[in-house]
């Protein structure tokens, strides 16, 4: 049986005040984590999502860096007692079925952030918005986002639509600041013209849920995060270890291979490129697929501009690059860290400029510049992780660094730029200020 997700309805909304410190638009892992860091700052937060929380959404797998975020928001006892799957490694499987040794993070930094989980997101996500409420964040779940108002060139607040059906009010509530965490709705950078599609990535995925999917065995593999070739490297595919023995099981390519004229049907599609792929057949032999098809297009882009007078967005709202790395959640968290603290500080200085709001973010861009160069490479039918550290050993750390999402610190340009030797896709990456590509 294909199951469907239930409809939530999360009862009573809070009362709301005319005016706050700051909106979030979007309730997300980059809005939850930004609200739950301002409030606790003590600022008045209002944090606006327009659906029920827990809903569903993709993203399930949590690279090691992750861990810190979720240790300031004070969530890691909560993992700790969860029924979300342990994650101590990443693995690859080549176009023939033939796997790699796993990447156990554990090898590479003995600490207690090298073992994450493998998270069902609905659950997660109300997790994290939980802990912002808890932390005196106002939340509403009924909030269809309107408009943003506009005094000059400052963000003043929102136009919002609170409510179902015939208890629908529309109101107008000022803030002195509008974090947009809309996800790759990207509120404000749709609106502005900001947003820019990756020119290289212009990819799709077709994803879906299966029962009883082949895992290997023992506690630190049984939860190891799978990442398999298609035929021809055309696809591949995400191998994401849930509970319950559910498996997330998504297959991304071009757009043209994935969603051309000549595809009849995203199903069609999906079940064509695992018929083609031993490594994937292989691990869904026997298994049943217990949820429908899912679908994303043309995915990763990036804003141009991600901040204002008064505002600045942060998550996927600002940018958003190819899941192949499990980057997504990490990367919301720390931009809602990095944005949520520049906010406390802009309002304890009482200047909400775009610099002081958004001064964070050319930092930030050489992090997401790191996993963009890793991604071309990834593409490219020149390149394999195994064949570059077999012929180049030394930059394997650097290369554990960027799976495990240790991405902002300086000394990777070495190792990109004799990568790029073999890649020609990546050579203009490489000593391009990331300003200029993020």
């Amino acid at each position: 049986m294909i199951q469907t997700e239930p409809t939530i309805d999360n009862g009573p909304q809070p009362e709301l005040s005319d005016s706050y410190d700051v909106i979030l638009l979007g309730a997300g892992p980059a809005g939850a984590a930004s609200a739950a860091i301002v409030a606790e700052a003590g600022y008045s937060t209002l944090l606006l999502e327009r659906q029920a929380i827990p809903r569903f959404h993709v993203g399930e797998s949590l690279i090691p860096e992750t861990y810190w975020s979720l240790k300031r928001l004070g969530l890691i006892d909560r993992l700790k007692d969860s029924a979300f799957p342990k994650k101590y490694s990443v693995q690859f499987v080549n176009e023939t079925g033939k796997e790699s040794a796993p990447f156990y993070f554990d090898t590479y930094k003995d600490c207690e952030s090298s073992v994450t989980w493998q998270v069902e997101r609905g659950q997660f996500d109300k997790m994290l918005v939980d802990n912002a409420r808890e932390k005196g964040t106002t939340v509403r779940t009924d909030a269809h986002v309107m408009d943003v108002l506009w005094d000059g060139e400052r963000a003043a607040g929102v136009k919002v639509r609170l409510g179902h059906g015939d208890d629908r009010v529309v109101r107008e509530i000022e803030s002195k600041v509008i974090m947009d965490a809309t996800g790759q709705s990207a509120f404000i950078a749709n609106r502005l013209g900001l947003r820019d599609p990756d020119p290289k990535l212009k990819k799709g995925t077709i994803w879906t849920y299966w029962k009883d999917a082949k895992r290997d065995p023992g506690e630190r593999d049984e939860g190891c995060t799978l990442i398999i070739a298609g035929a021809d490297k055309k696809t591949w595919f995400w191998f994401i270890p849930l509970s319950d023995g559910i498996t997330s099981v998504g297959c991304t390519g071009d757009m043209a291979h994935m969603f051309g004229k000549h595809r009849t049907s995203p199903e069609a599609t999906y079940m064509e490129e695992v018929e083609k792929s031993p490594g994937i057949m292989r691990r869904l032999e026997g298994a049943t697929r217990v949820k429908e098809f899912f679908t994303t297009k043309d995915f990763s882009y990036y804003s141009s501009r991600g901040s204002g007078e008064g505002w600045v967005s942060v998550g996927d709202a600002y940018g958003f690059i190819d899941p192949v790395y499990s980057s997504g959640v990490f990367l919301a968290l720390k931009s809602g860290e990095y944005g949520a603290d520049a906010v406390v500080r802009a309002l304890e200085a009482n200047d909400l400029s775009a610099e002081k709001l958004g001064g964070w973010q050319h930092c930030y861009k050489e992090g997401v510049q790191n996993f963009r160069r890793l991604v071309y490479a990834f593409y490219s039918d020149d390149f394999s992780i195994g064949g570059f550290l077999k012929k180049h050993p030394e930059f394997k750390d650097g290369i554990v660094d960027i799976l495990i999402g240790d991405v902002f610190k300086p000394g990777l340009d070495d190792m990109f730029r004799c990568m790029s030797e073999d890649v020609p896709e990546l050579r203009e990456l490489v000593d391009t200020p990331a300003a200029a590509t993020s």
